[in-house]
């Protein structure tokens, strides 16, 4: 709880039987919730149906407690973990669940994949595991499937905050006939199909972890990093946006600003949207979060809105920020990266900058940070 200066203000508050309202407290005497709003009563009003009840609230702003986590001794290792399990040499982990994350109008299936791996294959945040999927490699009979590599999508605590889980972000790879327009099984991806098809309980070998150009540099909490992200490349952002603003970790304090731009096809296609939205709510003055949906919104010109639309509606902030330290990164396929290079490039030109140089010093300042697939 806040200092003791601030005052309690009893307050009755209206709202449905949907007991999902957190027990948070409140900056003003409005108060907004799933787009209802309220006003703060200073008198406690009397319940009149099962449907209203009445709270006590302090007047500051809303947030929901921070979670704890462990082991903390997660934080005393000075390097990140590399390469703990190879793959002729894989750890056998368990899936935990497995939960579809797209609406039925999203194009494909995406799911979010929670496999624990008992805090034997530890990672860090920004990092990838590779998984090997049963069965023999067609190409070399009597061998294993090559590995995948899937950036992990949850802190090094996992959904479960023990350090035991880690959570992946998987599309499932579906091949559908050019002539005929039917799916054709047999060139479906082996291994994003295994993992949304498995079951709680069913093993999975993990290889890694690996990956160290996405890490999050914590060296300074009050730093700016804009993620951009196309589908699930925004799996290593939530595992940052989890450590900045829903764990409670002692020894790193968020107190800069994350932007996320994330595009995908429609409403239906966003991932993890309820979380993100969640920190817009508690963390304000912290976090932006930019939507960028191809087939519902239109750009400038009046085509798709792709992500690149979005930097180039916010070019000349994204690149002061760029100026003064900000770090940015790139998850995503690597069809992305094109279009935003052409439109950074573009943006840079207009300023009177040469974006090769900018590039290249963004690069030797280790800002630029890529990891497409």
């Amino acid at each position: 709880m806040a200092s003791s200066a601030l005052s309690q203000v009893p307050a009755a508050v209206s709202v449905n039987s949907d007991t999902s309202l957190p027990r948070s407290v409140f900056k003003t005497n409005n108060v907004s919730f799933r787009n209802k709003s309220w006003t703060l009563d200073s008198k406690i009003a009397s319940s009149r149906s099962k449907n209203r009840f009445a709270v006590c609230m302090s007047v500051q702003q809303a947030s929901t407690p921070k979670v704890g986590v462990s082991p903390l001794d997660l934080e005393d290792v000075k390097e990140p973990p590399l390469h703990l399990y190879k793959n002729k040499q894989p750890y056998t982990a368990t899936i935990v669940s497995v939960d579809r994350l797209v609406g039925p109008k999203a194009p494909g299936e995406t799911c979010h994949i929670v496999i624990d791996h008992g805090g034997n294959v530890p990672y860090w945040e920004g990092q990838s595991y590779g998984v090997i999927p049963p069965g023999e490699n067609p190409k070399k009979p009597g061998t294993p499937h090559n590995v995948r590599l899937y950036s992990i999508a949850s802190t090094r605590y996992g959904d479960s905050f023990d350090g035991k889980t880690a959570s992946l972000c998987v599309r499932r790879a579906v091949y559908y006939d050019p002539e005929t327009g039917k799916e054709d099984p047999s060139k479906n991806g082996v291994c994003s199909n295994f993992l949304c098809d498995s079951k709680p309980g069913d093993k999975v070998q993990l290889a890694g972890p690996s990956g160290k150009v996405m890490l999050l540099p914590e060296d300074n909490p009050n730093a700016t990093h804009i993620m951009i992200a196309t589908g699930t490349g925004v799996a290593p952002f939530r595992g940052y946006l989890r450590r900045m603003f829903m764990e409670a970790v002692p020894t790193f304090k968020f107190g800069g600003l994350a932007w996320l731009f994330l595009g995908v096809a429609n409403t239906d296609s966003l991932l993890y949207d309820e979380e993100f939205s969640k920190y817009l709510q508690d963390y304000p003055d912290n976090f932006r979060f930019d939507r960028a949906l191809s087939r519902e919104q239109k750009n400038r010109n009046g085509g798709k809105m792709y992500v690149q639309d979005k930097i180039e509606e916010y070019s000349d902030e994204i690149f002061k920020l760029l100026d003064n330290g900000a770090h940015i990164y790139f998850c995503g396929l690597k069809g992305m990266m094109p279009g935003i290079q052409d439109t950074l490039k573009k943006v840079a030109e207009q300023r009177g900058e040469s974006w090769d140089e900018k590039l290249s010093q963004l690069k030797k300042n280790k800002q630029w940070h890529v990891e497409v697939y």
